[in-house]
């Protein structure tokens, strides 16, 4: 079915990142997969591009525009392309929602041009040890101090937390307050206190640089707390349905991509004397994967085209995160499986989809808490 969601400008900016990738990431990102890291050169040349700050206002150099349609198709190029290890979706679309509407005039001038130019690389701090979706379990604290915060706690599994050189730290200002005692105070790199743990070691999306991140009687300077004192879970919520959906458009841009790799390669592969393609097994499995990608991609789509009308709940976004990303996981493990032995090469496109897309069904809310979302809407 040919999609209807792009107009002729959506399509004119793909060609813009599908040349970024090829020039800027693809020749570099073996490199930066064993290095554990990317370069932050690559973050200077996406900013030089205008891939940072899509919907920031242009007075702060960013592209002044918030239709999501522009930030789906950055998804999508970038996952086709194998390239989750520079994380522009975090960037622009979890943490610039954050900055462009909680953000003071004079908060917005220092930290937006540089969010626009990629001088700026940005985290958001919320998961602890003992703490993930669940935010009443949060135990950082953040005292008042007078004239600064004083923030003390660890958080982890945070995504550019090496390289971040702005994170936003969720934390408790009001200890009795629960999940509507926290709020976020932005720390700035090279603050006193403020130190880096290990780039976490995880099965897949290795340049993705991940970490722990400690705060030791950290001063947050008052100017730097981010929306309203105790708003934390207010904000926090508002945003979700953004984050949900642009993993969920990653989620079925890769099992589609995973579907044509796969195609071809049944095509071309013999056994017995002639292609995959001809064994009967073979069809159906690829018939259920494209019949399972060309149902969820016309769901997607009308929840991006909502999503950019200012349109999408909650419940909807949830229902498209669990779906599209447990159809994932699910494609790319049947895919991995008609490949056979060659699927378990790291060399090949399919193994490295199969170990950088488990994440998907986990982070940004997990498929569980997905479903009680949705349960709890229709069963109250």
């Amino acid at each position: 079915m040919k999609r209807q969601l792009f107009t002729a400008e959506h399509e004119a900016f793909r060609e813009t990142v599908r040349t970024f990738l090829a020039k800027e990431v693809t020749p570099y990102y073996e490199q930066w997969e064993k290095d554990g890291i990317v370069s932050r050169d690559a973050w200077r040349a996406a900013g030089r591009q205008g891939l940072l700050g899509l919907a920031v206002p242009e007075e702060y150099g960013g592209g002044g525009n918030a239709d999501f349609r522009y930030s789906a198709v950055l998804a999508e190029e970038f996952t086709r392309a194998g390239a989750a290890g520079l994380a522009l979706g975090l960037h622009n679309d979890i943490i610039g929602p954050y900055l462009t509407s909680l953000a003071t005039d004079e908060q917005k001038r220092r930290w937006l041009p540089g969010f626009c130019s990629g001088e700026i690389i940005t985290a958001i701090a919320m998961t602890e040890p003992g703490a993930g979706s669940d935010l009443q379990g949060i135990r950082t604290t953040a005292e008042d101090r007078g004239d600064h915060w004083l923030l003390n706690g660890s958080k982890t599994f945070i995504s550019n937390g090496i390289l971040a050189d702005l994170v936003i730290v969720v934390a408790k200002t009001t200890p009795e307050g629960g999940a509507h005692g926290l709020s976020l105070l932005v720390v700035e790199r090279g603050t006193g206190g403020f130190e880096r743990g290990r780039n976490l070691d995880k099965i897949g999306q290795k340049s993705q640089d991940t970490a722990e991140l400690f705060f030791n009687d950290v001063r947050v300077p008052k100017e730097n707390l981010l929306g309203e004192l105790n708003g934390a879970f207010v904000h926090l919520m508002t945003n979700l349905a953004q984050e949900r959906m642009g993993i969920a458009v990653a989620g079925i841009a890769g099992a589609e991509h995973l579907l044509e790799i796969t195609t071809q390669y049944v095509k071309e592969r013999e056994a017995f004397g002639r292609p995959l393609a001809k064994l009967q097994h073979i069809r159906f499995e690829i018939a259920e994967m494209a019949t399972e990608c060309a149902v969820t991609r016309t769901f997607l789509d009308r929840c991006i085209a909502d999503h950019s009308d200012g349109t999408l709940d909650a419940v909807h976004a949830s229902m498209a995160k669990w779906w599209a990303t447990e159809l994932q996981k699910r494609v790319a493990d049947r895919c991995l499986q008609l490949h056979g032995g060659y699927g378990y090469m790291t060399e090949y496109r399919v193994a490295k989809a199969f170990t950088d897309g488990r994440i998907q069904t986990i982070y940004g809310g997990t498929t569980e808490i997905m479903k009680e979302i949705i349960g709890r809407s229709l069963l109250g």
